[in-house]
């Protein structure tokens, strides 16, 4: 007859073995713990603590009493964004905004990777990379003033295209709201697209050579070791990328629509950051604004859930 011996665990040992532990990780790895810790205050000081700061979608928030003197309104704040006349308009134009973003801007940085990785000259390679990334450190301001002067009925470029190539009227895109939502997709596509390929270029330096030059000993061509190697490699960086799109699928912009706005456009182009900039800002409803921003955070949560789940099951892999 064997007597199994059991371990009599002393209260509180875990705990400092635990933090032993960790004061052992610390110390041997001080130089990482150092490096990481201006993102951890950025963290904790720029997103943690004026998330604290929402409560005030609860209350009829005055700047003068501050948070804990205002008083408390319950779901009232919500009940007036749902019941407000112009929501849905703002609601639907965001919902559009994202699904143009994602439709048409979301594939580009996808494509322009697979094209230049397939480039050879690496002074070729280079002068592309730089050439499609400048845009991206231009401020909203400039690329608005830019495709607003591109697009302008007399001078701008594409009318004049429109008018002297093919011979049509001049179009007045900037005035017509059937334009607006596309043109803020391509000028961010335009904007952002190149840097965004950074994260799928890295992703295909990781991929094995060997596995082309196997391919390519088999007779596999470029385009089908493309397509049987490379996309097949890329997925799990594109789906993780897909994710936190969709979570920010009503996160548009402000700077880059407000630019762009025209009161002829206003009923295709008010979205809900120029909302909140209008009445939070310069009308001082501060806790009807907060609650439109857990809204669209709750939206984006639940997106990024039923994404995430739409992901593994088609791909088996996901986000977490």
């Amino acid at each position: 007859m064997t007597v199994r011996k059991e371990a009599i665990e002393i209260p509180g040992t875990k705990g400092r073995l635990a933090r032993k532990a960790f004061l052992k990780s610390f110390i041997r790895h001080r130089a990482l713990y150092l490096m990481a810790l201006p993102g951890i205050i950025f963290f904790i000081f720029i997103r943690l603590v004026p998330t604290a700061g929402s409560i005030i979608a609860w209350q009829d928030y005055s700047i003068f009493r501050g948070i804990f003197d205002s008083p408390w309104v319950g779901w009232k704040n919500f009940e007036a964004m749902f019941a407000h006349y112009d929501f849905y308009r703002i609601f639907r134009n965001t919902l559009m905004m994202g699904l143009y973003r994602v439709v048409l801007a979301f594939p580009v940085p996808i494509i322009l990777a697979l094209l230049i990785n397939e480039v050879r000259q690496m002074w070729y390679k280079r002068t592309i990379q730089t050439l499609i990334y400048m845009p991206y450190f231009l401020s909203w301001v400039i690329v608005s003033q830019l495709f607003i002067n591109f697009l302008d009925p007399s001078a701008g470029i594409v009318n004049i295209f429109l008018r002297d190539v093919l011979g049509a009227k001049p179009v007045f895109f900037m005035g017509k709201e059937v334009f607006f939502q596309p043109i803020v997709a391509i000028s961010y596509m335009w904007k952002q697209s190149g840097y965004q390929s950074i994260i799928y270029l890295a992703a295909l330096s990781a991929i094995d050579p060997q596995l082309y030059e196997a391919a390519s000993i088999d007779g596999a061509s470029r385009w089908k070791q493309t397509r049987v190697i490379t996309i097949p490699l890329l997925v799990p960086t594109i789906t993780v990328v897909f994710l936190l799109a969709i979570g920010r699928f009503l996160e548009i912009g402000f700077d880059q629509v407000w630019t762009l706005l025209n009161p002829l456009v206003w009923g295709r182009g008010d979205i809900f950051d120029t909302y909140v900039y209008r009445v939070g800002l310069l009308e001082s409803k501060f806790s009807l604004t907060t609650a439109i921003g857990l809204f669209k955070s709750l939206i984006g949560f639940t997106l990024i859930i039923g994404g995430n789940a739409l992901a593994k099951r088609l791909t088996g892999r996901g986000f977490f």
